[in-house]
C-alpha cells in the first residue's frame, strides 16, 4: 500500500459528477430506475405479486385502496483512471517527484471507485496500453494495486493512440479522469476529439512539480529533453525566469481552454502535496470527490 493510503478515509469519499447521463441526476448519480434503494421517489397501485411489506398502510386506510412505495435506486458510476507513462512523467525529485505521486494518486482514485461499488477501468498510455478491468467491488482491491504500482514510465508520448484506443473500448459514458503533465497538448486534443463524443465527463489532473512551478535554478545549463534526448544550452537568468513563467501561465490556460472546449475540467495539482491533501483538499475544493 503507498503511502498515506487509507482505505477507512478512502471508503468516505464519492466522485462527484457534473454531467446527466441516462438514468441518472446532476451530482448525485441516482438512477430513475424504481427499486428498493434508500430514497423514496413515489407511490403507485397495488397489483397482485408486488411485495405486500411496500404497501403505505397508512395510505391504505386513509384512502381505502392500496399503494406501495417506489424508491430511487443508486446507480453506480464506470470511472476510468488514465495514467500518462511518457518519460517526462519522472520528472522531479524524492518526495516531490511526479511518477510516484501519479502512482500513489491513482491507487487512492481507484480504490474510491472500487469501495463506493462504482465500475473501474484503468488505461496507461504505453506503447503496448495496459489496460486494467473493467471491474467493481472492494474485492479487487488488491488486483488494482498489484496493477498500478507494476507500471513504469518511459519512451515517447502515446497519448492520442491510448485516448482513441479507450474510446474504442469505454463505450458507456462515465468520468474519465487523466493524470498527466500535460506535455503533449496536441495528443491530448486529437485523443479528446475521439474521446469526448461518447459522452464522458473527462477531467485533467494536471501534476506540476514545484521546480517547474517555481524553478530555482541558476546560470549556464545544459537542458535535456527526457523523451527524445535533444539537448539545448541556455542561461537561466531573471529575465528568462520572467518570461518562463509568463509562458507556464498561457500554457496552463491553454490547457484549461482544450479542456472547456471538448466539456471537461482541469484541475492543477501540486506533486509535493501529501496524498490527503490532494484528494480531500485540491480534489474535493475542485469538485471532482466529496
Amino acid at each position: 500500500m503507498g503511502p498515506d493510503v487509507d482505505l477507512g478515509w478512502l471508503s468516505q469519499r464519492r466522485f462527484v459528477t457534473h454531467k446527466r447521463w441516462r438514468g441518472g441526476t446532476w451530482g448525485e448519480r441516482r438512477s430513475t430506475r424504481r427499486g428498493q434503494g434508500l430514497e423514496f421517489a413515489d407511490y403507485r397501485e397495488y397489483t397482485p405479486g408486488d411485495d405486500p411489506r411496500r404497501v403505505d398502510w397508512n395510505l391504505y386506510a386513509r384512502l381505502d385502496r392500496p399503494y406501495v412505495r417506489l424508491y430511487e435506486e443508486e446507480e453506480d458510476l464506470a470511472v476510468t483512471v488514465w495514467l500518462d507513462g511518457s518519460a517526462s512523467m519522472r520528472w522531479g525529485e524524492e518526495a516531490a517527484a511526479r511518477w510516484p505521486k501519479a502512482v500513489h494518486l491513482a491507487l487512492s482514485l481507484g480504490m474510491i471507485a472500487l469501495l463506493g461499488g462504482d465500475l473501474l477501468r484503468g488505461m496507461c498510455a504505453r506503447p503496448a496500453a495496459a489496460v486494467f478491468g473493467p471491474l467493481r467491488g472492494r474485492g479487487r482491491i488488491a488486483r488494482w494495486e498489484q496493477w498500478i504500482t507494476a507500471l513504469e514510465a518511459g519512451g515517447a508520448s502515446y497519448v492520442r493512440a491510448s485516448l482513441q484506443q479507450l474510446a474504442a473500448m469505454q463505450t458507456r459514458p462515465g468520468l474519465v479522469l487523466l493524470l498527466s503533465d500535460g506535455y503533449n497538448p496536441e495528443e491530448l486534443s486529437a485523443g479528446l476529439a475521439t474521446l469526448a463524443p461518447r459522452g464522458h465527463e473527462i477531467v485533467l489532473l494536471h501534476l506540476l512539480t514545484p521546480d517547474e512551478l517555481r524553478p530555482s535554478l541558476r546560470g549556464d545549463l545544459r537542458l535535456v529533453d527526457t523523451e527524445t534526448g535533444r539537448r539545448r544550452e541556455v542561461t537561466v537568468d531573471g529575465a528568462m525566469l520572467a518570461a518562463y513563467r509568463r509562458r507556464l501561465e498561457k500554457w496552463q490556460r491553454s490547457l484549461r481552454s482544450l479542456m472547456g472546449k471538448y466539456g471537461g475540467r482541469y484541475v492543477l495539482l501540486r506533486t509535493d502535496l501529501p496524498l490527503k491533501r490532494l484528494v480531500g483538499e485540491s480534489l474535493r475544493h475542485a469538485h471532482v470527490v466529496r
